[in-house]
């Protein structure tokens, strides 16, 4: 089945202000997704952006993300999907409250 890398971009705030509707809805996203005949391969909630440490081509190296915005990639998981129909409905299952997901296919290895 291919698999498609789903990079989830919301706006940075502490996780004790995360909405209980926001956080229940994530923790019952893997079971929903299961259910639909997907298979969650890894996932990976990240640090704030704030953490992060950017290599530059040149060998600049600079604290936080790599591009100024208002989004940060909070998270990444892979699942393994039919089709990119079923992707978009799996992303449709997550709670973003002012962000947006993309969902790239990988290469088969």
């Amino acid at each position: 089945m291919p698999q498609y890398a789903f990079l989830i971009y919301e706006k940075e705030i502490p996780v004790e202000d995360i909405p209980p509707e926001v956080m229940e809805a994530n923790l019952a996203a893997p079971e929903k997704i299961e259910a639909m005949g997907a298979r969650i391969v890894s996932e990976y909630p990240m640090q704030p952006g704030s953490t992060a440490t950017t290599l530059q081509k040149g060998g600049a190296i600079t604290d936080g993300p790599f591009i100024e915005g208002k989004e940060t990639v909070a998270g990444v998981f892979v699942v393994e999907c039919r089709d990119l129909d079923q992707a978009i409905a799996i992303g449709k299952l997550l709670p973003i409250m002012d962000g947006g997901i993309e969902i790239r296919p990988l290469h088969e290895m």
